[in-house]
């Protein structure tokens, strides 16, 4: 049992995923399209925020629910880095590092998700 979201693997992840993005955001021709920019980040940020957000509520419902949002946005933010590939902010090559962090991130509130489940059931 954790005490608080600040224990939970998948919480540091998220916040060290959501310094990773910042550092991208800051490349060019990225850099200045402010749409994209402000989209990643909210998306990105509010990984971190509702796994806070949910851990927060206190009980396992709303932590699941919040949870289930946290990876929608894991979703969102893997949609930002195949269209950011598509018009050719990126490569590929360049993105890869950043897919494999979100997709480790997904895969962890996954397990965490079915964990809080099987804990209330």
């Amino acid at each position: 049992m954790y005490s608080s979201f600040e224990d939970l693997e998948v919480y540091k992840l998220s916040i060290t995923f959501t310094g990773n993005i910042y550092r991208l955001l800051e490349r060019q021709p990225l850099k200045n399209d402010f749409a994209m920019v402000d989209q990643l980040r909210r998306a990105t940020i509010s990984i971190s925020n509702n796994i806070s957000e949910g851990f927060e509520r206190e009980t396992d419902k709303e932590l699941i629910r919040f949870l289930y949002f946290t990876k929608g946005f894991s979703g969102e933010v893997r949609n930002l880095f195949n269209v950011m590939e598509e018009i050719g902010y990126f490569d590929k090559r360049e993105l890869i590092e950043y897919r494999a962090q979100i997709v480790v991130i997904s895969k962890q509130l996954a397990n965490y998700i079915k964990y809080v489940k099987k804990r209330c059931s």
